[in-house]
């Protein structure tokens, strides 16, 4: 069987014979640690092949663990010559012939793994930590076939194996994300969770989840009931770009109960994903000001004629910088640090971008609580605004992250940034000492066009093909090596405005998100030293993957009818993409 692994693995041992060949006595045994892989196991490859998968002697809390590599006391072992699937005399200690046996081993770094595949003692995996673990069994399942990728057994015909072969493997980057924007069109729950399983599908394990703008509030907040049943919802929905002439009139909207998120964030976490919410402040607000109308700036426009905007760009709608305003949100990020719990959201994002500043210009309780703190500007405010939620977060144990913009005016140290609008910001964060995630527009923005042809769907900014995003490098050069060391990972964003739902989604994202996971997974020669075709290569494979999850990817020959939008207007932006 081919071994076209996405993302490519650090180091794979020669194929040998058959090694492995999954049946309905196979087992698997689960050291302490381990359960989460063992449910995900048993729950997916048990159902795409018909296997029950039953655990294996060894497992459970008295099972032992790895040590530094070796295979003492590790689970799965039985004494007195018997052991699941074969029998082996004369009273040794063997290793079970037909158990996939899921183990720690401290000597791998956190994230790495060691996938052991042997004729004689079957299917090891050893991680570092429990996601270490999770990942091996990752790339389990895409040794197994695409139709591992099933939910039910599509053939009775016997598994043809695996090789017999050991991989090494670790990811370059702590930080592999995705950003998904549900505030511009909401993506239902449990769409939301079968993202989840595709970004695990690729070992990216940080979901942005950006649940507030202008044009939806997505998340339930008790305090503030109106933030949902006013917020969540618009009268009608602009068609295409804000240029385009098209409106789809239909009432629009949704949100996720705290419930919803608190099963959103379980999910993840036993994908060893960590979620980071966003809510968007100060700008990008129009929607909470709807519902709330003292948010805004009263003594400006009158803010209770504003509803949930129904078009795209950037709103000159902005939060009043009051103390009435913070003790809201302060109030609102109560609750998200709640349904957001710290071990699996460390981070909070809160926006910051594109906040357009000429309301506060004009606005005397603006231009009075500038000259009370003794402020330069109006840039000066909003560093002061998100200054106050970074001092609130940290001293609730939480980071704040936020976009590139946060830098102007001045940002606390322990902030974070995640860089957009180029490698610009990214650089200046990362030489100023803080931690930066790289997302630039140019580069990594998903909702660009994927090809110059005339039959893309509603074609929005440059053309990003599979083979720039493979190419994309997340630490330029000429970083300082202390700064580079601030360089937490990369994340791909994906904005909604054209995406009425989970297929358009699904269009934009794949297969340029295979090529991202590569780039933050793994260890890659420079950008230009790529081997993309071997990657194509490789993709062909996976392609059957993506049809066996259901996706609908952009086929490499371009769209399928049902996927075209003729007529609606784009946006595309010609050439290639300035480097900034």
């Amino acid at each position: 069987m081919p071994m076209d692994l996405i993302p490519a693995p650090g180091r794979i041992g020669d194929a040998g014979r058959c090694g492995f060949v999954p049946d309905r006595s196979t087992t698997i045994t689960a050291a302490p640690g381990t359960e989460d892989t063992e449910r995900w196991l048993r729950a997916t490859l048990g159902a795409a092949f018909g296997l029950p998968l039953a655990p294996g002697a060894g497992s459970g809390p008295d099972a032992g663990h790895a040590g530094s590599g070796t295979d003492a006391g590790h689970a799965g072992s039985t004494a007195g010559g018997g052991h699941a699937g074969s029998t082996a005399g004369g009273g040794d200690t063997v290793r079970a012939r037909n158990t996939v046996e899921l183990l720690i081993d401290p000597a791998l770094a956190p994230e790495g793994y060691r996938l052991s595949v042997d004729p004689e003692s079957g299917v090891r995996v050893a991680g570092g930590g429990a996601a270490g673990v999770f990942w091996g069994a990752q790339t389990l399942r895409q040794l197994l076939g695409p139709d591992a990728f099933r939910r039910a057994p599509v053939t009775a015909e016997p598994h043809p194996g695996i090789p017999a072969l050991e991989i090494e493997d670790a990811p370059r980057f702590a930080w592999r994300g995705l950003m998904l924007d549900v505030s511009r069109h909401f993506m239902p729950k449990d769409d939301v969770l079968r993202y989840l399983d595709l970004l695990a599908a690729h070992k990216l394990n940080v979901f942005h989840f950006h649940l507030t703008d202008d044009q939806g509030w997505r998340v339930e907040i008790k305090r503030h009931p109106r933030l949902t049943e006013v917020g969540a919802w618009r009268a009608r929905t602009k068609y295409g770009h804000r240029a385009s002439e098209l409106w789809d009139e239909t009432p629009y909207g949704g949100y996720y109960t705290q419930d919803d998120i608190r099963e959103i964030v379980a999910y993840a976490a036993e994908r060893h994903i960590s979620v980071v919410p966003e809510i968007d402040i100060p700008g990008h607000s129009q929607a909470a000001i709807s519902a709330y109308p003292e948010l805004g700036n009263t003594d400006v426009i009158d803010t209770t004629t504003l509803s949930v905007w129904d078009t795209w760009g950037i709103n000159p709608n902005v939060l009043a910088p009051t103390d009435n305003t913070l003790r809201f949100f302060e109030g609102v990020f109560e609750e998200i640090l709640e349904l957001f719990p710290a071990a699996t959201s460390p981070f909070i994002h809160v926006g910051g971008d594109e906040c357009l500043k000429d309301q506060w210009r004009k606005s005397p309780t603006a231009q009075a609580r500038i000259a009370e703190l003794g402020l330069a500007d109006e840039d000066g405010l909003q560093a002061w605004f998100i200054g106050h939620f970074d001092t609130w977060l940290t001293e609730r144990g939480r980071r704040l992250i936020g976009w590139d913009e946060i830098l102007e005016g001045g940002l606390p140290q322990g902030a974070a940034v995640s860089s957009w609008r180029g490698y610009a910001g990214g650089i200046a964060a990362a030489e100023a000492g803080h931690d930066v995630v790289m997302c630039p527009e140019q580069q990594v923005y998903l909702d660009h066009r994927q090809h110059g042809g005339p039959d893309e769907p509603m074609p929005i900014g440059f053309v990003r093909t599979l083979e720039d995003v493979y190419r994309f490098e997340p630490v330029p050069p000429g970083l300082s090596e202390e700064a580079a060391r601030h360089i937490l990972g990369t994340q791909a964003n994906v904005w909604t405005e054209v995406m009425q739902n989970r297929a358009r989604v699904d269009y934009q994202v794949f297969p340029r998100l295979a090529a991202f996971a590569e780039v933050a997974w793994s260890a890659l020669p420079a950008s230009a030293d790529r081997d993309f075709s071997d990657f194509e290569r490789r993709m062909t494979t996976h392609y059957a993957r993506l049809d066996a999850l259901g996706v609908d990817y952009r086929p490499p020959g371009g769209p399928l009818p049902w996927q075209q939008r003729p007529g609606i207007l784009g946006r595309p932006l010609e050439g290639p993409p300035p480097n900034v």
